[in-house]
């Protein structure tokens, strides 16, 4: 069955089509009228239905894994295809970003099983956004071999380890009271770190980069930061999700910038259901900011470390 919502006349309007006809027909109906599709939907019938029917804005329903994996598929990889995934228009006022923190709008995967270890992510509609900080040799297989992509964005060393150092200031302010910034700093150098040692997490994804440039996008928040425009665009066309317009790029960049962000309130004050105060993620959201925190002896610690680990890789940090 297609469902035909007709927006101008703000109600919704039924008929029982056959995905065929809705194929023919859609693109010859006026703009306005917009298409939900639910019921069975054959295999055979997922690209041309996702790439032919220009105003469909939802497949609801599928009836097996097999063939939702083909619609997430498609969505990845068609170009036109951001029409069939739920968008909220960027200049729009309800935009979840505006009234939800960043977090809560994609799943960490770690905080998810911790809280829920028997959740099935399977359930999850498509195209499914998870976020993660587990390492490229931890992943599952089923995320290796599948058609999954991963964009993996890390930060110059000294950076991420100032930013870090503040976070866990914030998060248990009693028990880093008394802690030596040059004892984290030996550690960090050590590879004693809350998600693994920092040098091969890093690495791994990578050397992942390089040899499967189509699965594994490598991004740093220092090149983030200097061309943003680019950046976004780079991102998207690698999900197959490209830009049609640049004025869509502006207002993306502008409303996911950490000075728009940063001044929500639901930024600024509550918590996450963790427990974690939301404004405890925003700090300043610079490049280079380390100078403000570490001494000249230990920023070299950590530069002297990532020579080391980091020496013939042909990976090369700004800042």
């Amino acid at each position: 069955m297609g469902y035909l919502i007709n927006l101008r006349l703000n109600k919704l309007q039924t008929a029982k089509v056959k995905a065929q006809k809705i194929i023919e027909k859609a693109p010859q109906l006026p703009e306005d009228i917009k298409w939900h599709f639910i019921g069975n939907l054959q295999s055979n019938k997922v690209k041309p239905l996702l790439t032919g029917v220009p105003n469909l804005v939802m497949v609801e329903s599928v009836d097996d894994e097999k063939r939702a994996s083909a619609c997430d598929s498609e969505l990845l990889t068609v170009p036109t295809s951001s029409t069939a995934i739920h968008k909220f228009p960027v200049s729009s006022g309800d935009h979840p970003l505006l009234v939800t923190n960043p977090h809560l709008l994609v799943p960490f995967m770690e905080g998810v099983y911790y809280e829920s270890p028997d959740f099935d992510f399977s359930l999850l509609p498509f195209p499914r956004l998870m976020n993660t900080h587990i390492s490229h040799l931890s992943l599952p297989e089923s995320v290796k071999s599948s058609s999954c992509q991963i964009v993996y964005c890390c930060r110059n060393p000294k950076d991420m380890f100032v930013s870090l150092w503040h976070f866990g200031k914030k998060l248990a302010p009693q028990e880093t009271a008394d802690y030596p910034i040059e004892k984290a700093v030996e550690a960090f150098c050590q590879g004693k770190f809350i998600a693994g040692p920092f040098w091969d997490h890093v690495l791994e994804y990578w050397y992942a980069s390089l040899e499967n440039p189509n699965k594994v996008l490598f991004v740093t928040y220092e090149e983030l930061k200097k061309q943003t425009e680019v950046e976004v665009k780079r991102i998207a066309e690698f999900i197959g999700c490209g830009f049609t317009a640049e004025e869509e790029v502006s207002e993306i960049v502008k409303l996911c910038s950490f000075e728009s962000l940063s001044r929500l309130e639901v930024n600024r004050q509550g918590k996450l259901p963790n427990g974690i105060e939301t404004n405890a993620f925003f700090r300043k959201g610079e490049t280079g900011g380390w100078r403000d925190t570490l001494s000249e002896s230990l920023a070299d610690a950590i530069d002297r470390t990532t020579e080391e680990k980091f020496g013939g890789s042909g990976l090369k940090f700004s800042c």
